[in-house]
């Protein structure tokens, strides 16, 4: 059977469920030689082996066996994660539901994918339903705005903006706040799914949406018609007002500033906002992990 390891695919003799039940009762050795060699073995056989431990882990008594078994359960969960984000921005990290979805199962490896993409679809769908031919770009991001703030209730989360729970997006589709970026995903995802040319713009200390006319482009301001802050309820501003928010920040005004960025962009914004929420709840194990993620969409 092949297994997923970090360095590739690797190919082990078949293993039986006893055999798996076996090593597991041997995670609590004291010989580290030996323990190191179960632990290798069980990581190696990956999905396969997690149901063996959780079963394992809620008839054990002896709380050295339960902490290895947790932990190994993490290693397998994370090294998933890993697998897959580096499959989604070596193919070219098109998707981005894909993308955030990935980082949503780091902290939430059970995660029922498919019940996220119907939540994303059933907002969609509300959009879809009010939006008629002809409508102008205005006209489309009122319609937007109306379903996703009004009908649907999102906000920005002002009370508690540095929780890390704002940029998990199951957590975000369940509570109805966020951030300013897990917003702005939500909202480009859905007005991209209904062919409607809304992409996230990469600003210092903030993150805002770009209405792109790509008949209208020019060298700098790249087709962008207006701009939309997904945080303050689809708020629509023009291109002074981005010049006047980098002058109060005293930075340079730069192109990127202005217009869309990439997918694995917003993805590497998403990390490093988890990183920052994790430094302040002194949660150095997950900013170490978030790190390695990181490190992988910068390759």
């Amino acid at each position: 059977m092949a297994v997923k390891v970090d360095k590739g695919i690797h190919f082990m003799p078949e293993i039986t469920q006893s055999e798996i039940k076996s090593l597991i009762k041997l995670l609590d050795d004291p010989d580290q030689e030996i323990f190191g060699h179960v632990h290798d073995k069980l990581f190696g056989l990956g999905d396969e082996a997690i149901g063996f431990l959780e079963a394992a882990w809620s008839e054990a008594f002896d709380p050295i066996l339960q902490e290895r078994i947790a932990d190994l359960v993490h290693e397998i969960q994370f090294n998933n994660v890993k697998t897959d984000l580096k499959l989604w921005y070596q193919s070219g990290s098109f998707d981005l539901l894909r993308g955030i979805l990935t980082i949503n199962k780091y902290q939430y490896p059970d995660l029922d994918e498919q019940k996220v993409i119907n939540q994303i679809e059933s907002i969609k769908r509300d959009v879809w339903m009010t939006m008629y031919a002809e409508g102008s770009p205005a006209d489309h991001v009122k319609l937007i705005n109306h379903v996703i703030y009004n009908l649907h209730g999102f906000s920005g989360n002002t009370a508690n903006h540095q929780d890390p729970q704002n940029s998990y997006l199951s957590q975000v589709l369940e509570s109805h706040k966020g951030n300013q970026i897990s917003l702005a995903i939500i909202y480009s995802i859905i007005a991209q799914k209904l062919d409607i040319p809304i992409y996230g713009v990469n600003l210092p200390q903030h993150f805002i949406l770009a209405y792109i006319d790509e008949s209208k482009e020019s060298e700098f301001e790249g087709g962008v018609l207006f701009y939309i802050n997904a945080f303050n309820k689809g708020l629509v501003f023009g291109r002074r007002d981005v010049d006047m928010f980098l002058k109060q920040l005293g930075v340079k005004p730069d192109k990127q500033f202005y217009e869309p960025c990439t997918n694995a962009d917003i993805i590497r914004r998403v990390l490093r906002n988890l990183i920052s929420a994790y430094e302040n709840l002194g949660s150095t194990d997950k900013v170490t992990e978030l790190n390695e993620l990181l490190e992988i969409v910068l390759e």
